[in-house]
């Protein structure tokens, strides 16, 4: 019996992983097809927001189809060709793919042997890859992006974007929030990007004033490299770095999505956590960034405007970034006094993703915060606006919350508390 191939690092990854990986570079791409099963994945392959750079063609008539089709035209940088045939037969047709082949090009199989020895085969024959169908969307991104990542370059950054579902929802607090936290309580290098130019709240937040920052950045993407990167950021703590926006109205600038992508493409070679901070507006450029995002985190209020709001934001995401995790949602403001809310596990149903967490009403504490130039888990660590902070920071960054170790005269004493108060 031929022995299985084993799961390789490809099929190991989760969809969640995906959304990890550096963008496809501008390549071609030729793909020669013969079922339509086939066909829709690469479709779907070809929409997905790392492709935005490369160009898919699709094809029919798999590798005999190909061997044909570059009898009389120069192949692509990827070529992916699919046949169904046996073994021999597939080395006979891959035989002939190559006599038409440029020796630059890379090109990867779709079969459907299961076995450890042809695969084998098939790499030693100069093969890049072999896909065994029927194939999945996660596992075509996976492979291809495998061909054009350089395992010994640093990784990049991800970048989470932080947008409110209505005016006043507290959003780039709580970005700031969380970017001090990853970087101050988890260590972790974070350049904090303030995108709203005229309004902005980054240096207000930490006490920090900056005549340039990313408004000059966005002014000439075309000219931000590493050096102009390290003048225009200021650095806040020994693991944060802000790129604070001008607060002010006397310049006015029109961003173009393509100068916003370059300059967060360029912040993000240089550190694993890039936290943009998004003006509560819709336009071109913020469409684009929220789509280009790693991950995308809604901060709402528990009202109806948010609830629509937010509900909007997840059907146009689902929509541009179909293999991606969810959006993030945070319940902000929570317990206002004599205001009707909407409570958390009905707002989850209607928008149809779990809250990732809740935030309480607590404007002296916020207040407080702010007038001092602080931030919550440094000014109140111990309060529950801290551990909600701490937890969102720990689920974008993938870390698990630490074992906390109980004095057991303290846990005995809360446990005869909590009866007390049950009677």
């Amino acid at each position: 019996m031929a022995e299985a191939i084993a799961p390789s690092r490809i099929e190991q990854q989760s969809a969640a992983r995906i959304a990890h990986d550096r963008p496809i570079p501008r390549v071609t791409i030729h793909v020669h097809v013969i079922h339509p099963e086939t066909r829709q994945v690469i479709e779907e392959v070809a929409a997905d927001r790392r492709f935005s750079k490369a160009h898919i063609t699709i094809f029919e008539g798999g590798i005999e189809g190909a061997a044909q089709h570059y009898g009389e035209a120069p192949t692509p940088s990827l070529i992916l060709v699919e046949d169904a045939s046996r073994a021999d037969k597939v080395f006979a047709n891959l035989q002939a793919l190559a006599n038409v082949c440029d020796p630059g090009s890379k090109v990867m199989v779709i079969g459907r042997e299961n076995d450890v020895t042809f695969y084998r085969d098939l790499m030693r024959q100069g093969v890049n890859e072999y896909l065994v169908g029927p194939l999945g969307v996660t596992q075509v991104i996976d492979a291809i992006s495998a061909l054009y990542v350089d395992p010994s370059s640093p990784p990049v950054g991800r970048v989470f974007a932080f947008t409110a579902a209505r005016g006043g929802a507290g959003s780039s607090t709580i970005a700031h929030n969380i970017g001090w936290c990853i970087a101050e309580e988890l260590d972790e290098d974070v350049t904090l990007v303030d995108l709203d130019l005229p309004f902005g709240t980054a240096g207000l937040d930490f006490n920090q004033d900056s005549l340039q920052g990313v408004a000059d950045a966005l002014g000439s993407p075309e000219r931000l490299d590493d050096t102009m990167l390290e003048r225009l950021l200021l650095k806040c703590t020994g693991h944060l770095s802000l790129f604070s926006s001008p607060g002010t109205l006397e310049r006015e600038l029109e961003l173009d999505p393509a100068g916003c992508e370059r300059v967060i493409d360029v912040v993000r070679q240089s550190v694993p956590c890039v936290i943009m901070d998004l003006p509560h507006l819709w336009s071109p450029w913020k469409r684009h960034l929220m789509v280009a995002a790693d991950e995308v985190i809604i901060t709402a209020t528990p009202d109806l405007a948010s609830l629509r709001n937010t509900k909007n934001f997840i059907d146009l995401l689902k929509l541009a970034r179909p293999n991606d995790v969810a959006p993030r949602v945070i319940l902000n403001q929570v317990g206002v006094p004599r205001r009707p809310e909407i409570t958390a596990k009905d707002f989850s149903e209607a928008i149809g993703i779990d809250i990732v967490t809740t935030i309480g009403f607590e404007p002296q504490l916020f207040g407080t915060a702010s007038n001092n130039g602080q931030m919550i888990p440094e000014l109140s660590p111990h309060s529950r606006v801290a551990q909600g902070i701490r937890d969102v920071a720990r689920v974008l960054t993938g870390r698990e919350a630490p074992v906390v170790k109980t004095d057991p005269l303290r846990a005995a004493l809360a446990q005869l508390k909590s009866k007390l108060g049950a009677k």
